[in-house]
């Protein structure tokens, strides 16, 4: 028998977003193997194929990239889309943060749409950004300063999680026990 709480997931885009360093992919790739159907759509692949031009962003990043910035979140809600349409549910994962979240909300087309904002404390962010191959933080980031903006700028749509303690088996557990808290409604509702 299939929970219902998994069954409501068919057909979905699921986006798990964050500060750099709060467990994003790993949470995505759990929460995805836990589904009978599922695509784990990284949002930063779309920033790595550009291969010459690419401008990061930055705490002070300018034009070009936030442009950069606008196409990716175009591509990975396409693409979550696509998937959605032939039955996956699509599971987002990337730093979709400040009044962004609302511009990628309204750019993905599937509903249900569900939003699950991972925030553990800064220094959990710097702990674990320690502990892994890549770094996070740099170019101006700081965990500090990620969180901060985070908690300001970043409306509060969403399943937000502290994640601070748990294991990602514990933060996918939660998501499905409070999955109708990031249930988004249809554009106008």
């Amino acid at each position: 028998m299939v929970d219902s709480r998994i069954a409501e997931l068919d057909s979905a885009v699921v986006l798990v977003t964050g500060a750099m360093a709060s467990g994003k992919s790993t949470v995505a790739q759990a929460l995805a193997e836990r589904l009978p159907r599922a695509a784990h759509v990284r949002g930063d692949v779309f920033r790595r194929m550009v291969v010459s031009g690419r401008v990061d962003m930055t705490p002070d990043a300018g034009q070009d990239a936030r442009a950069q910035l606008a196409l990716r979140y175009r591509l990975s809600a396409a693409a979550a889309d696509a998937y959605a349409a032939e039955g996956f549910t699509a599971v987002v994962q990337d730093t979709v943060i400040g009044r962004e979240l609302e511009d990628y909300i309204a750019l993905v087309q599937t509903r249900p749409m569900y939003v699950v904002v991972l925030a553990p404390d800064p220094a959990t962010l710097a702990a674990r950004d320690a502990g892994r191959a890549k770094t996070g933080y740099g170019g101006g980031w700081t965990p500090e300063i990620m969180d901060r903006g985070m908690r300001r700028e970043t409306p509060r749509a969403g399943l937000w999680l502290d994640s601070s303690g748990q294991s990602p088996e514990q933060t996918v557990a939660e998501i499905l026990a409070r999955l109708v808290e990031a249930r988004q409604l249809p554009a106008g509702v």
